[in-house]
């Protein structure tokens, strides 16, 4: 059933926004950024590598841009094209990817590589509704590929233009409950041309001049069409319900240091959080985690190891939860061997690992103390 949704009416004097507008001020000022060559090729006549625009639009999701232009260029030198990635080991995939965080992306965007090679030959597809039916592939992706890519009339909605367009029209309705709306008016001011170009240009509009916090109005291309900015109430937009704070879970890691300069590691389930990544040993996370009965978890080692608990907690917060653990490090003879599903790493070797940032935290604290 499809329901009817009222636009904010503008008063009679008040001029509406134009598309043109906003394009021009893009043509002035837009963002320098490493896949930006692709929209250029495609304003060139040239058609847009459809691979490296996913590509950034994946990596972009959640991280900022500055995170992620080294990764990006890496991923390109090392796999070039969809095919190199979909024929890649899903482990060296993540291990590249180690450090932008929400590793459910790196896990679906080896298995949208492959989709697109088995289904489609290699050949991203042009309709929204196809690259929807891809792995990892939602509205917005399948927006912004289609757009920036294929010149489709689209627009990918992110929290930039979620931004921009909630005070350009002053958006009263809270989100999340207030996204249908913002989308509905996002289409409303799309032009009939230029639609990737015009798709960025929102995105930069967002990043650069209409910021959360003192959007620098004075230099918006938009700005007396902005019903916000008319009534002085930028930063009351757009209005977001209270999110539920996350309980606190804790939990405990198990450092085993060897003779010989190697730690013990195991990789996680491939289902869950931080799935198929790299962790110390540890313990469940839980709400009601009792730190008597921590050495109940640590991994069954012949040697017999003294596990030392080392003062304070590594803490990290994820996007539902945050999370303490208690580090414990042991030091154990050369000739100890691995339990079963782990595997002893050079420390040297650690930064080519698929280690997560919560990982990376608790060797660093464990060695940090071993150190002094």
């Amino acid at each position: 059933m499809t329901v009817a949704v009222r636009l904010p009416r503008r008063k009679k004097d008040a001029s509406a926004p134009e598309p043109a507008d906003l394009l021009a001020w893009y043509d002035r000022h837009r963002r320098v950024l490493p896949w930006r060559l692709e929209a250029w090729r495609a304003r060139r006549g040239e058609r847009a590598d459809p691979y490296a625009v996913w590509l950034s639009e994946i990596m972009l999701q959640q991280t900022t841009v500055k995170t992620v232009a080294p990764y990006y260029a890496r991923f390109l030198v090392r796999w070039p094209t969809v095919a190199a990635l979909a024929t890649s080991d899903l482990d060296d995939v993540l291990r590249a990817w180690a450090g932008l965080g929400y590793y459910a992306r790196a896990r679906n965007l080896h298995a949208c590589a492959r989709a697109v090679v088995e289904r489609h030959g290699g050949i991203f597809p042009h309709s929204i509704d196809a690259l929807r039916a891809l792995p990892g592939i939602g509205d917005y992706t399948a927006a912004a590929v289609a757009a920036i890519a294929f010149d489709e009339r689209a627009v990918p909605v992110d929290g930039n233009v979620e931004r921009v367009v909630a005070r350009l029209f002053a958006v009263e309705e809270k989100l999340p409950a207030g996204k249908t709306l913002i989308k509905r008016l996002a289409t409303s001011l799309l032009p009939q041309r230029r639609a990737g170009d015009f798709a960025q240009a929102l995105m930069d509009l967002g990043a650069t001049i209409c910021s959360p916090k003192r959007p620098a109005c004075a230099l918006c291309p938009w700005n007396e069409p902005c019903l916000a900015c008319a009534h002085g109430r930028q930063e009351d937009f757009p209005r977001k319900a209270p999110k539920r704070a996350g309980r606190l879970r804790r939990g405990a890691a198990f450092v085993a240091l060897r003779a010989d300069g190697r730690v013990l590691l195991r990789q996680r389930p491939e289902k869950g959080l931080l799935g198929s990544m790299t962790e110390v040993p540890g313990s469940d996370w839980t709400h009601d985690f009792d730190i008597a009965t921590a050495l109940a978890a640590a991994p069954r080692l012949r040697a017999k190891p003294k596990w030392r608990k080392l003062a304070g907690v590594v803490t990290h917060v994820f996007t539902h939860f945050p999370l303490e653990l208690t580090v414990f490090v042991a030091q154990v003879p050369r000739a100890t061997r691995a339990p079963e599903h782990a595997r002893w790493v050079k420390l040297a070797d650690l930064p080519g690992e698929a280690l997560p940032n919560i990982m990376r935290k608790v060797l660093a604290h464990a060695l940090d103390n071993e150190a002094r």
